[in-house]
């Protein structure tokens, strides 16, 4: 396998493969490095806790009752 990093002065590119590649299937790939990196932006979402609104005074789990089937 082969990857580099070409910075090109022209439009056209030319370089040489293994001795080992020829007769196969190659794929030659080209993308700018910044290319395909998608920076998407952050939306906070709004955090609420529902759960703490609840009164839980007196409240005593009983793990035998959570058990039963």
């Amino acid at each position: 396998m082969i990857r580099t990093t070409v910075i090109p002065n022209k439009q056209i590119i030319s370089f040489e493969i293994p001795k080992d590649y020829v007769g196969w299937q190659i794929e030659v790939i080209a993308f700018a490095r910044d290319e395909g990196i998608v920076k998407e932006e952050v939306i906070k979402k709004q955090v609420t806790f529902n759960a703490l609104l609840i009164d839980t005074k007196g409240y005593k789990f009983n793990r035998e009752e959570a058990n039963e089937r």
